[in-house]
Order: C-alpha cells, then sequence, then structure tokens
C-alpha cells in the first residue's frame, strides 16, 4: 500500500466515495490506503456530513506548516471536550438507561445519539463510534424505534437513512408506555369477564386491569399538562 500523505486526487476520490455512500472500507481499497487512514482524514476534516476535499487539503498543509515552525504549545480552547470525560458521561448515562430497562447495546445507541452534538447519525457511523458490528446496530435501532425513543431519516445525499432524536422523542415514548399500559388493562378486563369477577384468578385480573387503567390514564394527562406549561428555557 502506498505510504506518505494523501494527495488532493486522493481526498477528492475520499469526498466522492463519501457522497456515494460508501463505507471508509471500500473508500480505502479504491485508494489502497489503509482504512485507519481513510477514517482519521474524515474525522479530523469535518467527520461524514462535512467532509470537503479542498478544505481538508488546504488545512493539511497549513497544519504541516504550523509543525516547521518552532512556537509554545498552546492552551486547548475552553470548549473543547476531553475524550475522557465524554467516555466517562457516555458510561454512566448508558448505565442510567440500562437501569430503566434497555438493554446495554440500545441504550449505548441512545447515549451516543444525545451526545452528539448533530443528534443523529448513521448506521456505519454507530458502528464505528461503539465498535460493534451492524447486526448489532440493527438490533438495537430497531428496538429504539419499536419503543418510539428515536426516529429514521432519510439521507438523500448519501442515500442512507439516519437515526435522530429530538424533543418530542420522551413524550412519544411516554404516550407509547401509557397506551401498552391501557391495552394490558384491556387484556385483563377481557380475562376478568371470561373467567368470572367471582372467581380468584378473575378477580385478580380485574383488580390488576382497574389499576392498569388508572396508570394510563394518569400517565396520559401528566404529558398533555406537560406540554400545555413549557419550562422556563424553551
Amino acid at each position: 500500500m502506498p505510504g506518505g500523505r494523501l494527495t488532493h486526487d486522493e481526498r477528492r476520490t475520499i469526498a466522492q466515495g463519501l457522497a456515494d455512500g460508501l463505507t471508509y472500507s471500500e473508500i480505502a481499497r479504491r485508494l489502497q490506503r489503509p482504512v485507519s487512514t481513510v477514517t482519521r482524514e474524515v474525522t479530523r476534516n469535518g467527520g461524514p456530513a462535512g467532509y470537503q476535499a479542498d478544505r481538508a487539503h488546504d488545512a493539511t498543509a497549513a497544519r504541516a506548516r504550523r509543525g516547521r515552525t518552532t512556537r509554545p504549545p498552546r492552551p486547548a480552547p475552553a470548549d473543547e471536550r476531553d475524550p475522557a470525560t465524554i467516555r466517562t458521561l457516555e458510561e454512566r448515562f448508558t448505565s442510567m438507561l440500562v437501569d430503566t430497562g434497555l438493554a446495554r447495546t440500545p441504550a449505548r445507541v441512545l447515549a451516543a445519539l444525545y451526545l452528539t452534538d448533530s443528534g443523529t447519525l448513521t448506521a456505519a457511523e454507530l458502528v464505528q463510534r461503539l465498535q460493534v458490528s451492524p447486526a448489532s446496530i440493527s438490533m438495537a435501532v430497531a428496538q429504539l424505534e419499536q419503543q418510539q425513543l428515536i426516529r429514521r431519516d432519510r439521507d438523500p445525499r448519501r442515500r442512507r437513512d439516519r437515526y435522530a432524536i429530538d424533543g418530542d422523542i420522551w413524550y412519544q415514548s411516554w404516550l407509547e408506555s401509557a397506551r401498552r399500559s391501557a391495552r394490558l388493562a384491556d387484556v385483563a378486563h377481557d380475562g376478568a369477564q371470561a373467567l368470572g369477577s367471582t372467581t380468584p384468578a378473575g378477580a385478580r385480573l380485574k383488580n390488576m386491569g382497574r389499576h392498569l387503567r388508572q396508570l394510563s390514564d394518569d400517565m396520559i394527562r401528566a404529558v398533555e399538562k406537560r406540554r400545555e406549561t413549557p419550562l422556563e428555557d424553551e
């Protein structure tokens, strides 16, 4: 494989590959470069959605010029995120979501989305970020979509699906939980009627259905009240 810095033409090939929806591995094969070279190049120059060949080439040249001058190291910008801090926060967020009942991989996906400025990632980006298999990501996003914790958007430029969160996600999830409780209440009510409400099993189901119905109604009222009373910073 060729070594040395990427050429301007190679960067144009990377940009075209991203626009065509190719994976980093596919782009690397076109260039006959290691996948790690392509990954680093894209990551340090705007990411998959923001990579531009000309800008990346100019930025690399500027970094090389700075490297040839003798300057004292500059402090990191105040708003630069420390990777160790982000990893710790991501792990805490994931553990909290697991405690709510999510499996670990769906919890990691949701945490990654919340800790990403855009609030949106493709399946390929999730695979790279979480270092898990595409099949694991597919199963995780399917579970999160089923619970209405994320939504699927189509990226027309790259012809790939993106998974996203927004401000209404938790409301929709809460409402879906209320609907499930209501459906379970209906099943319990039907079971009580079938068994007879005077039998021990029928009485148990009747009581269960009554409590679940009340819980569902309370959850829906709470959501409606919250949406009618925005928080002060909204």
